[in-house]
């Protein structure tokens, strides 16, 4: 079965997160558990806590469905001592969020070297700062997002990707949550069935599937290999339709939450539809 859903707005609470989920008749959802833009946020108590637990058991949403993102803000590679331990301290603290509310992910951007070090160095730094918050956190798994390649972001190749994996110590709570809008803009084409299972069996074949705890299902207002992460309506952009069409026919997919980001959310409920309406028994398998 494959689990839809789109990144809801939390305001007013929690669990008006997953309300709004059920009302785009979804089976997956995403949210941020704090505001994005801040550092710090109050601490959840008990009725935050038992308020968002209540309502993901009356409107049927699986804790393992939900891929909460975090913040921003932070920088998990930021090259200035300072700003990366208080990036490793929000992300340590948004972990731990993460588990009082009975959840399973949390998804994040890796970082950026601001051309102050080199990629490899801040590559390095990530794996350590993910390292740092595993070691002081139980349970949650860090689910690291590839990127568009703006600016001086890093994780926007798979090799990028394996790098950080590859110097994380406990392999069994780190994962990837590939976004089609940011594979699109770094160089991965997903125009063509066979391109989409180029690219897929790429990132298979170096990192593996049982990394894969997310999809991002995003179109591009930007061009083929452009840099540039501007996420479209699905088949408004220069991705098209196919890739999200193949995606949901392709049993590898299945049982991880998969996420709208697109740019219209008056559109999302359209686009569950049509995603959920693709699903049938003649599926790939890669």
């Amino acid at each position: 079965m494959k689990y839809i859903g789109a990144h809801v707005s939390s305001s007013g609470g929690l669990e008006k997160a997953v309300f709004r989920a059920f009302q785009l008749n979804a089976t997956a959802f995403s949210f941020f558990t704090k505001n994005q833009l801040q550092w710090s946020a109050s601490p959840l108590n008990a009725i935050n806590i038992d308020n968002f637990k209540k309502a993901c058991i009356k409107y049927n949403f699986f804790f393992e469905k939900i891929l909460p993102h975090s913040s921003y803000l932070i920088n998990l590679g930021h090259p200035d001592n300072d700003l990366l331990k208080k990036s490793r301290i929000a992300f340590i603290q948004e972990i731990k969020r993460c588990d009082d509310l009975g959840l399973y992910y949390l998804n994040f951007h890796p970082g950026s070297h601001l051309n102050k070090i080199s990629e490899t160095d801040c590559l390095l730094r990530i794996s350590e700062s993910i390292n740092i918050a595993l070691e002081k956190t139980n349970n949650i798994t860090a689910v690291i997002e590839n990127t568009a390649g703006q600016g001086t972001n890093v994780g926007y190749c798979f090799e990028h990707l394996y790098e950080i994996i590859n110097q994380v110590d406990d392999k069994s709570r780190i994962g990837v949550c590939l976004d089609t809008c940011h594979l699109f803009s770094s160089g991965y084409d997903l125009r063509t069935k066979e391109n989409c299972q180029n690219t897929f069996n790429k990132f298979f074949n170096l990192i593996g599937l049982k990394y894969l705890k997310g999809l991002h299902l995003n179109d591009s207002k930007r061009d083929f290999n452009s840099r540039v992460d501007r996420h479209e309506n699905l088949g408004l952009g220069y991705i098209g339709t196919l890739v999200f069409e193949w995606i949901i026919k392709n049993k590898s997919f299945s049982n991880i939450p998969m996420i709208l980001e697109t740019s219209n959310s008056l559109m999302w409920a359209e686009e569950i539809s049509w995603l959920k309406s693709l699903q049938s028994k003649d599926n790939i398998v890669l």
